[in-house]
Order: C-alpha cells, then structure tokens, then sequence
C-alpha cells in the first residue's frame, strides 16, 4: 500500500493566482487594505515575464519614455525603486529578491510558490475554493476565498471555473474597430525566449549544436540582427496616428543591438490552442534561438565575432492566449480616441503593438505592425469584474479586452497598474461583504483609494473628503516661479501635459527648505503622506539591454528628496516629529500612533539624491 497524498487546508479573504507583476500588485494591494490574502504562484520566483527565468524589461503607458509624465505610479513603481537603490546594475537573481522581500515584508499576505493551481470548486456562479498542488513539499492544498482574481497570464483560473473567454481576433464588424480582419479568426502572437550576449574583447568561436535550425539571410531579411538591418522599416516604425513620427523617436524605436535578443524569435503554435503546444513551442523555440546565433556568427559578418551566449532563456515568455470576458470589452477605438470612462481605475498608453500571427515562419512579413498613438487612454473597472463567474475577477493580459486593445494593454506596467487596482477593490469587497460588480456603486471610493495609493488615473484628482490637507494653506521657505507651494493640495501628483504640479523651492539652503501646511481646523493627526519628485521621465526598470541601461543613471533618481523631517504643529509648537534618512522612494507614508491635536505641519528638506533643489507633489494628512 503506498502513502497517503497530503492534504492541507487553506482560507483567506482573498486568492490571487498568479505571481507575475500583475499578480503581486494586486496581492501587495490587498493585504495593504488590511485583508488576509494569499498568492499563488507555480514558479519558483515572483515576476513573470519580467522574473530572473524570462527577463523581459517592464514597459508601460510612456512608450519607453517617449510619452513624458506617463510613468507608472503606485506599487509598481516602489518596486522598481527599491531595486534601483539595490540593484544598479542590473542583477535578475537581486531582482528576484527585491520581488520576493516585498511579499515578505507585508503583513496580511502569504505567498505559496511552486504551487500550481489543477482545479476550481464552485456553489452557483461563485467560486468556494480552488485546488492547489505544491511540488516541492508533495503537499495537496485547497484554497478557499471569498474573492478569488486570476493573474495567471493564460485565464487559467477564469477557464477552470467555466468563466467566458475569447482568444484570436474579432472581426470587424462587432466593435468597428479600423484595424480589425474583416472576418474573425485564431491569429495570436507568439512566445519568445530572450538571450543575452557579451563582448568577450576577442574573436569567440561557436560550434552550433547539431539540432539547432538553420536560417539564411533570406530568412532574416525583415528582422535586424547584429549589424544587419531590415530591406524594409523597423517594425515598430509606423507613423504617429494624426500626426508625423519624430525623427528621433524612429531612432529609438530600432531593434536591440548584438547584446539582448531578439523579441521577434517568436513562436505561435500551429493548433488551434496555443497553450496545448507550449512545450512543443518552447522545444521549437530553443532550436531557433541558437539557430540565429549560429547565423550571426558562422554567416557572414553580422559584427558578433567577439560576442559570447552569456544566458538563453529556458521559459518563454508569453504574450497572448486566452482573454476573460467581463463586463466591458475594452476596444481599439477606446485606445485610440484616449477614452476616460467615468469608472476607469487603470490605463495605458503604449502603442498598438501586434506582432505577425506566423512569428518567426512568416519571413515576408515585418514581425509586427505597431499603431501609435498620441495621449493615454483609461480602463474601465468592469474590464476587470468577469461576467459570469460573480466572486472572480481578472488583470493582466487577460483583461477583457478585444484583440487589438490587448495588443496595447498587455504590457506589464500596464497590467501592473491594473492589478493594484483589481487587488484594491477585492479588498473593499470584503470590507463590504459585497461581489467584485457591486464595487461599481462604490467606485468614486475605489478611484480615491487608488489615488492616496499614489495610483495615477487620467481624468481624475484627489477629492478625498478625509484628506485635511486639501483645504490646508500652504507656505514655503522659497519657490520657484511656476512652482508655488499650494500645488501641493492641487490634487494632481504629476505633471501633465505641461502643467507643473509640484512645489519646487529656489535653491536648498543650509538649514533645509520648508513647506509649511495650516490646517483649516486644528485636529488630531495620525498620518502624514508626502509624494516626492522621482523624475518619470527617466527609466529606473531592471533590463538586459544596453541600450536601456544607458537611458539610467546610477542612484536613485536624483530629484528624489534623500533627508527631511515632518513637524506636527500646534500654535507654531512641536508637538511630534518624524525624521527620515536616506530615502529613495517616490510615496512616503508616516505614522504618528499618539494622534496628537495639532494646526499645521511643517516639512523641512535637508537634503536631495542630487538636485540643487527640493520637490514635492503632494502633501495629505489624515486623522
């Protein structure tokens, strides 16, 4: 008789399947809101497609910085400035840790890894719990919920529990959109496995493999690889909807150099189902990865003679399969025209970007045709509410979008934004004992969660009735002109559209720079929030690429305050105070548990990570 398998049971208020960006900012996003969660993640590391085993940078809404104050905010962007005062120079295993300690040091939050998900357990249309398998303990779990959301990348959860789903392309006839196939179809982008090469300084011989498949010139002609350029445009070069492409922005937008390649080896199966051939698709793509790399060494002169294979991914990275239907599709045409739904709580902005459904197979053709366009556009939180399945939710890729509104959405900082904000709502839908669609009716209140959470949404300022800090007076030491103290309580955290929403002092003197807020009534204190400068503009994201490197500076983003403390004032007295040393974070959060009665405070800025001057975005305080 053999062993007994081994059972455990687990509950909490809410389940996140899915470890990748999306999934640990939705799970961070939960616990934050004081409920116990739990995530679920098959692999060994946090990450996805953005993990130590995939690599691919993470690119959102600013379109590699070329759309300016369009960054990401929120939890997304903590995490990549903690790496960045950790990890600059680019380590995918500190990566890795920087992922794992977030987890670990939120409260509220368990993380199971090695744990794949195998089934879904339903009353009605709500799921009760979900069937769990932990290899490296041998251990069975069933995971119990009151929310459950699927960040699985592949609708894995959504699919088990019978949600809707799409795959392939609409046709053009249900949304109108321009750039739709006449007829529908089962066209889908690929996976690709990512490489990364080094310059050894010498000639590097290679001696391919004999099972590697073999490309010629030919084969190779629309996608640049090494010194070797397309007869044709790059692929992402296609104008500007409405208007001209700049010169420079069709340089930046060439394909990676000799180092970091090549997103185009990309595989999209032949079968009707593009998860069923996963593993055949990655057998193919390993085969075709040093394939190329023979062709770049052993073909001709392609510039590669003193490269070196440095690391050759093993799991592809994935960008499309299943899309779970929820209560709004999002289409092309709410991409293009920049829509603001009035219940948006997530958007983006990188361009339309859908690769040739043949891959790698199709030589003729430019691996992808990207759609620009100018400004951002917003996602409604229906998209994120399945429309079937009433306790399920959904973020990510898997969104409910159409095809070609995936194509832009499906970026990770994009997906990232919108977990925060799937995480956040979980979190009040056990707050009020309510289904992810009953948020709907509360969703001024989500929007100015996500908003104190330093969450960004287009269209949308803080009217937060609790923050005491919007109807403060506000004074400073010095200010610039254009950049006056009272833009502090202007309820916008960013510049926009070259509107300058921060309060930035003339200079910083020895003694420090001050802000000083008067509250409209004296009240007691038990927390001050302030948003710093962190300059969006300029990349902080961990990458393979040199090229994207060299868009980096060492350090924390120098307009970041490094040294201040925050005075709680009652009739120009101290009455409590808080010094912070050393920061490098956009969103500071301080805590004063003694809640004292107090009129003002004041924030002195002693030092910056190396602007001549001090700048802050937003001062809130609440009781």
């Amino acid at each position: 008789m053999g062993v007994r398998s081994k059972w455990k049971d687990e509950s909490f208020d809410v389940v996140v399947v899915g470890g990748g960006m999306t999934g640990l900012c939705a799970a961070l996003a939960s616990a934050r809101e004081g409920v116990r969660t739990a995530l679920i993640q098959n692999r060994p590391v946090l990450g996805g497609n953005a993990s130590s085993e995939i690599r691919m940078h993470i690119c959102g809404a600013d379109a590699n910085q070329f759309k300016r104050d369009a960054a990401e905010t929120g939890i997304i962007h903590e995490i990549m400035l903690e790496n960045k005062a950790r990890n600059d120079y680019y380590n995918f295993s500190i990566w890795d840790s920087v992922l794992l300690q977030t987890v670990y040091r939120q409260k509220d939050l368990t993380l199971f890894l090695n744990t794949g998900m195998e089934d879904a357990e339903l009353e009605g249309d709500h799921i009760t719990r979900i069937h769990c398998y932990q290899s490296t303990t041998e251990t069975h779990l069933w995971v119990s919920g009151k929310v459950f959301i699927d960040c699985t990348g592949n609708g894995t959860l959504g699919y088990f529990a019978g949600a809707d789903y799409r795959v392939g392309s609409e046709g053009r006839e249900e949304f109108q959109e321009p750039d739709a196939p006449d007829q529908p179809n089962n066209d889908r982008m690929g996976n690709t496995l990512l490489f990364k090469a080094v310059n050894r300084g010498h000639p590097v011989p290679f001696r391919a493999p004999d099972w590697v498949r073999h490309f010629s010139e030919d084969d190779l002609k629309l996608r640049g690889h090494g010194n070797h350029k397309p007869l044709l445009l790059c692929p992402t070069d296609i104008s500007y909807t409405n208007q001209s492409k700049p010169e420079k922005e069709k340089k930046a937008f060439d394909v990676y150099g000799l180092d970091y390649g090549y997103w185009w080896i990309e595989l999209p199966g032949r079968g009707p189902d593009i998860i069923d051939e996963y593993e055949t698709i990655r057998d193919e793509l390993v085969r075709c990865v040093y394939g190329v790399w023979d062709h770049m060494k052993n073909s001709g002169d392609h510039g590669a003679g003193d490269y070196d294979l440095d690391w050759v991914g093993m799991l592809p990275g994935i960008r499309e399969s299943r899309r779970l239907v929820g209560d709004y599709i999002l289409t092309e045409n709410d991409v293009l025209s920049n829509r603001i739904f009035s219940d948006a709580v997530a958007y983006g902005g990188w361009p339309i970007d859908n690769h040739t459904p043949g891959g790698l197979d199709d030589k003729d053709v430019m691996p992808s045709t990207v759609r620009h366009f100018p400004g951002l556009y917003t996602i409604p939180y229906r998209c994120y509410c399945s429309s079937k399945i009433s306790n399920l939710m959904q973020a990510g890729r898997i969104l409910s979008a159409s095809k070609l509104a995936m194509a832009s959405s499906r970026v990770m900082g994009t997906c990232s934004v919108g977990g925060q904000a799937a995480g956040t709502a979980a979190a009040m839908c056990v707050q009020y004992g309510c289904r992810p669609r009953q948020i709907g009716e509360r969703i001024e209140e989500l929007q100015q969660r996500l908003l104190r959470s330093d969450c960004y949404i287009p269209g949308f300022v803080n009217q937060d009735p609790g923050d005491l800090a919007r109807r403060a007076t506000v004074e400073a030491s010095s200010q610039l002109d254009g950049h006056p103290a009272a833009n502090v309580t202007n309820g916008v955290s960013r510049d926009r559209e070259g509107v300058i929403n921060c309060w930035e002092s003339d200079g910083l003197a020895p003694e420090g720079e001050t802000l000083t807020l008067r509250l409209e009534q004296p009240a007691n204190l038990g927390q001050v929030r302030v948003t710093f400068d962190s300059n969006l503009n300029r990349a902080i994201k961990i990458t393979l690429s040199a090229k994207r490197m060299a868009q980096q500076q060492v350090g924390p983003p120098a307009e970041l305050v490094k040294d201040y403390e925050v005075r709680l004032l009652r009739g120009g007295e101290t009455v409590a105070s808080r010094r912070v040393e050393g920061n490098y974070q956009r969103l500071n959060v301080l805590d004063f548990p003694e809640a004292p009665l107090c009129d003002g405070i004041e924030i002195r800025v002693l030092s910056t990570n190396g602007c001549p001057n001090a700048r802050i975005y937003e001062v809130r305080a609440y009781e």
